[in-house]
């Protein structure tokens, strides 16, 4: 974990882009040791947010390609999973994605966007606004913890 925090700024966002992939990484730890070693709260969730972010753009996009083989593939995601969200996506419509930050779930949101060919644009305010909003809320716990140590 050191290295991460060693690069700063740069390993925050890389952590944060591996977290929203498939890759088992959680960014927060970094995140929350960043905080913890004195670097800006603001840069870091806005840093935290645009890497989280784009690593779930790019699972939307993955999910996009539409090649069920590839998905499960690449992403280890079965189509069982894909068809659960199926009814949900459709009923709910493309506002779904704002639940990509969810862990466990939030891959499988993001690739089946994708898949079942949610607008975009859509998909990107709302995903960037989940993801912005998950690290204000750990930003906070984070504190809060601090103040009790």
């Amino acid at each position: 974990m050191t290295e991460w925090v060693e690069l700063g700024y740069l390993g925050l966002f890389i952590a944060s882009f591996l977290a929203a992939t498939v890759v088992p990484f959680s960014s927060e730890v970094i995140f929350s040791a960043l905080i913890a070693a004195g670097f800006d709260d603001w840069t870091c969730i806005w840093v935290a947010t645009a890497g989280n972010w784009l690593g779930g753009m790019t699972c939307y996009y993955l999910g996009r390609l539409g090649k069920m083989e590839w998905i499960e593939k690449f992403l280890r995601v079965k189509k069982e999973s894909l068809d659960k969200f199926m009814s949900k996506l459709h009923k709910y419509g493309d506002w779904f994605a704002f639940f990509s930050f969810l862990p466990g779930v939030g891959d499988i949101i993001a690739v089946a966007s994708g898949y079942f060919r949610c607008r975009w644009w859509v998909v990107a305010i709302s995903m960037f606004v989940g993801k912005f909003a998950r690290y204000i809320l750990w930003l906070g716990l984070f504190k809060q913890v601090l103040e009790i140590f």
